[in-house]
């Protein structure tokens, strides 16, 4: 095996690592993983074009991340500011501010596109 694919799957490997992380510790990112599956079964069964599905995952993904960055930044001031202090505090809830403004308009974004759909569907129920 090459260097190059050793080194790759030691970097897939510690990004998973990271995800099953986040995963376990915080309970935020297991909520925001479980709408991203409802997300991903809603594209793959209701009649949504291809416009529709790319904006839905994108958006999904970017939320994730973020989700991933906001647990990151926080594991960093704690580490580089162990005590609590007010700058500490701010960094955290600017993080936490922006994952909720992404939050709220990812589901602005699935509400406009799913609901006609979702309301279809029912509607020949």
């Amino acid at each position: 095996m090459t260097a190059f694919v050793r080194g790759l799957r030691s970097s897939f490997r510690a990004a998973w690592r990271g995800f099953l992380y986040v995963f376990r510790a915080e309970r935020t990112f297991r909520v925001m993983v479980a709408a991203a599956l409802c997300i991903f079964i809603a594209i793959g069964t209701l009649p949504l074009s291809s416009a529709e599905r790319l904006v839905l995952l994108l958006v999904t993904g970017m939320i994730l991340v973020l989700e991933l960055l906001n647990t990151a930044v926080e594991r960093l001031v704690d580490l580089v500011k162990p005590r609590l202090s007010a700058y500490v505090r701010d960094v955290k809830d600017v993080m936490a501010a922006a994952v909720l403004v992404a939050s709220f308009f990812g589901l602005l974004v699935g509400v406009v596109i799913l609901f006609p759909h979702l309301t279809l569907l029912l509607a020949q129920l």
